[in-house]
């Protein structure tokens, strides 16, 4: 069976392990006042359809269709067309596994509360394992005319063990029975996030790790700025990770509550627990108020704008080592492994993963927009325009962990052109402001010190040369509170040394940082 996930990560861990481990069809168009117009496909990806457009089609045409669940008051089906157009079967077959959970912890509450009997709830429970192993084994049919997963599971269900299942709706609709899989869903997938995070920040420690004491230039305005150590930029990568993992962590706390028995909007008059039930999922607590219940989309606002700003962060790492492999920086080598070619010029290496974690971050960020234009102007409670969140959260998830893992595997692939670096280390006077604490350790105000040194920039733009280059005599005739101390302060090297305070450059503080994240990764140093 083709995987019913909307993930497609090679990622060495399982996504949705169980049920709680933290872990359009063809359309032809020719009505008669119309002049006939040319048939238009719309192609499903296999492994979300489970069948082929035409499959799908074929065996629609086959059979007849069925009364909906909900059809007790219409007298005549929805054409063919809104069919098509309402189905969400195409896409929220994903949260299956959810669905079947959330139903069996329902069973269970309605057994208890006297809504059914003992022998309805194992039947249910029975039915519903028995369902789950046929979805998984390719065996289920899915089909349009039931619209979305909860109808084609409770049709099922109904088909294999009769009447025990019509009860399973009690003090239920499908507007808490869906919020309540979305949740599940969005929960597991945090989990699964976190844990591409936590993998990239590794590779990140480990690259840093092989590059102990490598001085590369650091960048403001992309202009040459002071001496920075690689090991201290590639940390400044992890800081936003965890950033990225502890805005993860908080929506997980604030989407862990429940909706399911809030119904429709209003509740009910039975005797459901929703605590219970909320304890059975492993949520927080109940939604207080039904109808906050079925309408709110916070969650996936919220989620869908961490992911955002994980893809940003990625971009940037992205658009760095896109730069660095350049010829013009030529300060990395991507190995073959995360490379590719043109298919006109034969010299080329492309850096193309990174370039296009770079490319996909529009995609997380398009996702969180298309949500956030959803949900404007909405008036409560529920509204069928909600049945459109799930797709863009899917895609935004699908995306973010291939952007983690591609960006895992590229950092594990490259070298640092050491020769390069040290060779382009020169050029930007990268001790200036180095020189400028000197004179201020010497007595002379900050600003005047920055015009002195300003002033020593010139003299080596006019004779090509850097500021260690200059002797005494020359850097006396711009300030005579200069000494033959101050070459201690010069240069890349000695720059780097006199760096000292909290979160800064210096060697010693790096050595801290790195001891920080060994430990925080469980790694362990030479290893």
């Amino acid at each position: 069976m083709e995987s019913l996930s909307v993930f497609n990560t090679t990622a060495s861990f399982p996504l949705f392990s169980s049920s709680l481990d933290h872990p359009r069809p063809q359309l032809s168009l020719t009505p008669s006042s119309y002049r006939p117009m040319p048939k238009l496909d719309v192609v499903h990806c296999a492994a979300a359809q489970g069948q082929s457009s035409a499959a799908a089609a074929a065996a629609a045409a086959a059979k007849p269709k069925e009364a909906k669940l909900w059809g007790g008051r219409f007298e005549e089906g929805v054409t063919d067309a809104v069919e098509r157009f309402t189905e969400s079967i195409s896409f929220d077959k994903a949260l299956y596994k959810h669905d079947i959970l959330g139903s069996k912890a329902h069973a269970s509450m309605l057994a208890k509360q006297g809504l059914m009997t003992a022998e309805d709830r194992d039947s249910i429970h029975e039915g519903l394992t028995e369902i789950q192993r046929r979805i998984e084994s390719g065996e289920f049919e899915w089909r349009t005319d039931r619209e979305d997963v909860h109808m084609n599971i409770e049709a099922a269900l109904t088909d294999l063990i009769g009447e025990a299942a019509k009860k399973l709706h009690t003090a239920r609709s499908r507007n808490d029975q869906v919020l309540t899989d979305f949740r599940l869903w969005c929960r597991d997938a945090i989990e699964a996030i976190l844990v591409q995070i936590k993998h990239l920040q590794v590779s990140l420690v480990q690259l840093a790790l092989k590059n102990e004491g490598l001085i590369v230039p650091g960048y403001t305005h992309l202009q040459r700025a002071q001496p920075v150590l690689l090991q201290h930029l590639l940390l400044a990568f992890v800081e936003q990770l965890e950033r990225d993992a502890g805005r993860l962590l908080d929506c997980k706390e604030r989407l862990n509550f429940c909706p399911l028995g809030a119904c429709a909007l209003a509740g009910t008059g039975l005797p459901i627990d929703r605590f219970m039930t909320s304890d059975a999922l492993g949520f927080t607590a109940p939604m207080r108020n039904s109808i906050d219940a079925v309408s709110d989309r916070d969650f996936v606002l919220e989620f869908l704008s961490a992911n955002s700003i994980t893809a940003i962060h990625l971009s940037r790492l992205g658009e760095e080592w896109v730069l660095w492999a350049s010829e013009e920086f030529g300060f990395i080598t991507p190995s073959d492994a995360v490379s590719t070619g043109s298919s006109i010029m034969p010299q080329k290496k492309n850096p193309d993963p990174m370039e296009l974690v770079r490319g996909k971050s529009a995609r997380v960020v398009g996702d969180l927009v298309t949500l956030l234009m959803l949900c404007k102007g909405l008036p409560l409670a529920y509204n069928r325009d909600l049945q459109e969140d799930k797709e863009p959260v899917f895609d935004s998830v699908k995306t973010i962990l291939g952007m983690l893992e591609v960006s895992a595997e590229f950092a594990q692939n490259i070298t640092f052109n050491k020769e390069r670096i040290q060779k382009a280390l020169p050029a930007g006077h990268l001790d200036a402001t180095t020189l400028a604490d000197y004179l201020v350790k010497k007595g002379i105000p900050f600003r005047t010190s920055h015009d002195i040194v300003g002033r020593a920039v010139a003299v080596c733009v006019s004779k090509g040369c850097q500021l260690k280059e200059l002797n005494l005599d020359e850097l006396k005739s711009i300030n005579p509170v200069f000494d033959k101390d101050v070459y201690e302060f010069l240069g890349v090297e000695n720059a780097v040394k006199k760096f000292s305070s909290y979160g800064s450059t210096g060697s010693e503080c790096v050595a801290s940082q790195l001891d920080h994240w060994v430990t925080k990764l469980g790694l362990t140093k030479g290893a």
